[in-house]
């Protein structure tokens, strides 16, 4: 087939799936087809083919319009708000960024990476700012806040096997965790502390090694969040007080960073199948 019947068989594909023709899936089943390194693919910015732009309606133009100045009279006046109207308004935000991001997530990864952003910080933000609002002291309700916001992030990770939100979570959960600890431990020894995060770091690991046979992303963010835990009790020396002299925790971590090294280079054929 020459090179130009193969762009119309193109154009003609991005116009059914555009259209609805066609599902998704198939539409991506025959783009493979006919798509190959000689065959430019549909020009699109940010996911969304030069095509549709161009021919778009002004009602579809009057529209976006609309919402972005919807959203910007609300957010120039959202102090003005009551409390219960500016939790409703920040719910409704957050929901539409991800229902977007999720709709996006096939078409136009760009776009559902930003949007996905958008929603997550916008979510911490906004929480700790009406919080603050609301004269919110406790520190537990923060910590609650940010845990529960690290969930969020992971399991949007998870489910759209996006990386870096994996990793917001799993920080944002171990956060929460040495907080927690912290109050416990008002005046922790080095060997406190090792116990502490140690089996922390074993399971993360473990958990690792389960998820490469389904999920070789989530196994690596896994892999490198246990890697960094191991370190955790020596980092934690810079905030709290330990009984301990700064050569004792020297050696600590050079053991530590000698013991990983050995352990990837021994075991390199093992955990090179998990993340790869």
């Amino acid at each position: 087939m020459d090179a130009e019947r193969r762009k119309v068989i193109v154009r003609e594909i991005d116009h059914w799936r555009r259209s609805k023709l066609l599902p998704e899936h198939y539409c991506d089943f025959l783009m493979n087809l006919y798509v190959d390194d000689m065959t430019p693919k549909p020009a699109s910015i940010l996911g969304v083919s030069a095509t549709a732009i161009t021919n778009s309606n002004w009602k579809i133009w009057l529209g976006f319009l609309a919402v972005i100045a919807a959203l910007a009279l609300s957010a120039l006046n959202f102090n003005s708000f009551g409390l219960p109207m500016q939790i409703g308004i920040s719910t409704l935000f957050v929901i539409i960024c991800y229902a977007i991001a999720y709709r996006q997530f096939g078409r136009a990864p760009v776009i559902s990476y930003v949007m996905c952003g958008i929603a997550s910080i916008a979510m911490l933000l906004l929480g700790l700012h009406m919080m603050d609002l609301a004269d919110i002291q406790k520190s537990t309700t923060y910590i609650g806040y940010l845990a529960f916001c690290s969930c969020i992030w992971l399991f949007n990770g998870l489910i759209g096997r996006m990386a870096i939100f994996q990793i917001c979570g799993w920080v944002g959960l171990i956060a929460t965790y040495g907080w927690l600890l912290m109050q416990k431990l008002t005046n922790p020894a080095w060997f406190s502390l090792e116990l502490s995060w140690i089996p922390v770091s074993i399971v993360l690991i473990w958990m690792a090694w389960l998820a490469h046979h389904t999920n070789k992303q989530a196994a690596s963010v896994l892999m490198l969040v246990g890697g960094l835990v191991w370190f955790i009790p020596e980092a934690m020396t810079f905030l709290v007080n330990i009984d301990m002299s700064e050569r004792l925790i020297q050696m600590s971590f050079t053991a530590k960073l000698v013991s990983v090294g050995a352990a990837l280079f021994l075991l390199r054929k093992k955990w090179v199948e998990w993340v790869m």
